[in-house]
């Protein structure tokens, strides 16, 4: 499923007060930080990704692969904060994506 752009306006406007739950440091967009992206997904649905200055990681490409491999959405690129929206797979933890496709 794409998101459309109320669905991405919606989430952007969600994510706004949220801070920062994973962040890629100078290891790179290493396998524990795919892992700890799946894991807030799963818990939360919606998450911020931050890039710290020490890492050589670029914003467009750490999105790229995180959406490749994990399946996630990107929902917005803001300077060295990605957000990223998945569904989550456990159905108590789907309250937002119910709201997602009301839109």
């Amino acid at each position: 499923m794409t998101l459309t752009s109320k669905q991405r306006a919606f989430l952007n406007s969600q994510a706004h007060t949220m801070k920062p739950v994973v962040q890629v440091g100078k290891n790179g967009l290493n396998d524990q930080i795919k892992t700890s992206v799946r894991q807030a997904l799963d818990a939360r649905e919606l998450i911020k990704v931050k890039l710290l200055q020490n890492t050589d990681e670029n914003i467009h490409e750490v999105a790229d692969i995180l959406e490749e491999e994990i399946g996630a959405q990107s929902v917005a690129k803001t300077g060295r904060v990605l957000t990223l929206y998945k569904q989550s797979a456990k159905k108590e933890n789907r309250k937002l994506s119910q709201k997602v496709k009301e839109i």
